[in-house]
């Protein structure tokens, strides 16, 4: 590899791996931050569950390039994996080839990115001096110098609040909540007979849903409330039997049979304005003035955005309203796309007025919740490209996503869709 300073990528999830296997094609030099202990560590947080996606959009062509290699056997391409199974057959052998390890510095929190002697304010000269990405390994503050920033750090540390008006009210209830996919079958003892309540439209809460219904077969005691900002369940259900994935749309067609079944309790519209918990019991109120009282457990499935806080320093712009960049906004407006009707995009839509700053992966897509892995890994292709120099390779941005037959349109009963980032 070359002697200039490296691109410095933040976080070793899929697509953060990617864009360093890419770096590797044009022997470029790189460096990977990743906060956790491992490659992935925010996906083996939800690790139990399945994606939506076959092993043929979950891998890179540039990584099982370099893995083709090794002994390493891609897996079943029509095969449906879980979480678990994404890091330890695909990130974890990925990250164990050497250009990997040479370049991966793991338990590594960014905690600032700037330029080198040069805050925001200051602009001569600004392209033509190196990034600066301070760091916190362990008790040890770090830092790296940079030719180009690429943060696939993505969301999922952040998630949105269960509240109508969008802020964490009291950081005591948001510490007593459960802000995950939490693996009900592991942990049964939380849930058995006791009333928990689901909060979200996405699959995240439909497969929380699913498994709490799993369980509440041989625990009929158990209960289920479903809370809904929307005016009605059906448009949470997707593309069903129309969706091309057809495990996500199955989730959508079992949820939707057992809110008939009556085996879970829908309350749509309902606004959270207040949760008051009494140190036994939570009590949810709305802003039509509903009510949910005796309730044991809150599982907040709202999704996630993103954190620019460790930004401030760098010059970027996002869209007031989506939270991605302005141009890829109107492209990944859940209110118009589902995951597959977004059409391709690349380096030339992510783009920041910082020269070679780039956010990507699911962080990229703000506050929409329409992402897809093979989306990330068509990003990163093209950004890197551009970092190298190769501009018609950038701009060449192909991309075929598997679609859900539906969109969502004006009407509040029609179907629309979106993904948890799988």
């Amino acid at each position: 590899m070359s002697n200039q300073l490296p691109v410095v990528i933040i976080g070793a999830g899929p697509v953060g791996l990617a864009a360093a296997a890419h770096l590797v094609k044009y022997d470029l030099p790189f460096v990977i931050l990743e906060k956790g202990e491992s490659v992935g560590s925010n996906i083996l947080e939800w690790g139990h569950v399945q994606l939506f996606s076959p092993w043929e959009y979950n891998t890179n062509q540039a990584a099982t390039k370099l893995l083709s290699e090794t002994e390493w056997q891609h897996p079943d391409n029509d095969k449906l994996p879980t979480g678990k199974e994404l890091v330890n057959e695909y990130l974890k052998p990925l990250s164990q080839l050497q250009v990997m390890q040479d370049n991966i510095r793991f338990n590594s929190e960014v905690i600032a990115v700037t330029k080198d002697g040069a805050d925001k304010l200051k602009s001569d000269n600004r392209n033509e001096q190196a990034f600066v990405i301070h760091y916190k390994n362990g008790s040890k503050l770090e830092k790296v110098n940079a030719s180009a920033i690429i943060d696939a750090s993505g969301t999922w540390q952040n998630s949105n609040p269960p509240y109508a008006d969008g802020v964490w009210l009291d950081s005591s209830i948001r510490d007593s909540v459960h802000t995950n996919i939490p693996a009900v079958q592991q942990q049964p003892e939380v849930f058995i007979n006791k009333h928990t309540v689901v909060i979200g439209s996405g699959h995240s809460a439909l497969n929380t849903l699913l498994n709490l219904a799993e369980l509440k077969e041989n625990h009929p005691s158990t209960k289920i409330s479903w809370i809904l900002r929307r005016e009605s369940p059906v448009s949470a259900f997707g593309g069903e039997e129309q969706d091309q994935l057809a495990a996500r749309g199955a989730l959508g067609s079992s949820a939707h049979k057992l809110v008939e079944q009556g085996v879970i309790d829908v309350f749509a519209p309902f606004n959270v304005e207040e949760i008051d918990y009494d140190g036994s019991k939570y009590t949810l109120s709305s802003k039509e003035g509903n009510f949910i009282s005796s309730v044991d457990e809150i599982v907040v499935n709202t999704g996630a955005r993103p954190d620019f806080s460790f930004l401030r320093e760098v010059r970027y712009v996002i869209d007031p309203i989506v939270e991605s960049t302005p141009a890829l906004a109107p492209l990944i407006d859940p209110n118009l796309h589902s995951c597959g009707t977004v059409r391709p995009h690349g380096e030339e839509e992510l783009r920041h007025p910082e020269k070679n700053f780039y956010i990507t992966g699911v962080k990229s897509y703000g506050r929409a919740p329409t992402f897809l892995l093979a989306t990330g890994y068509e990003q990163v292709r093209s950004i890197v490209a551009s970092i190298a120099g190769d501009v018609e390779s950038a701009k060449q941005v192909k991309l075929k996503l598997p679609e859900t037959g539906v969109c969502k349109t004006n009407i509040v009963t029609a179907k629309q869709q979106s993904c948890c980032g799988c």
